[in-house]
């Protein structure tokens, strides 16, 4: 079990992991008004008529790069706030399969964790 001052670090640790997605995602996209949580990547304004088609190739190459990169930070900050949740309901640091603790060295490597090592190899 994670000591009070373990657990306020690692809360510490995932608020600014959180800001720090946040502030990624800010860049290339904005929050979906209409549903939670969800960001949308910013797009060029394509202008079909006057662009030539090298340029319009390369304005939809850039967009393609900018949804993968979208997707994945949305996907990373997904899993932070689902760690901050079981913080809220001391849930944290608990592996959600066998409900042993999960190691420190695993959670100072990836906070987010929601399984002991043994189980998260299997849940990939």
């Amino acid at each position: 079990m994670l000591s009070k001052e373990k657990i306020e670090y690692f809360a510490k640790k995932l608020e600014d992991e959180k800001k720090q997605l946040e502030e990624e995602l800010g860049h290339i996209g904005k929050k979906n008004p209409d549903i939670p949580g969800d960001w949308e990547v910013s797009s060029d304004d394509f202008n079909f008529d006057s662009a030539d088609k090298s340029d319009l190739a390369d304005s939809f190459e850039d967009l393609g790069n900018r949804i993968a990169i979208e997707d994945a930070l949305e996907e990373k900050l997904i899993y932070v706030n689902e760690a901050l949740q079981r913080l809220k309901k001391k849930a944290y640091g608990v592996c959600l399969i066998c409900k042993k603790p999960i190691q420190e060295k695993r959670l100072e490597a990836y906070p987010a964790a929601k399984h002991c090592i043994e189980h998260a190899k299997n849940n990939q």
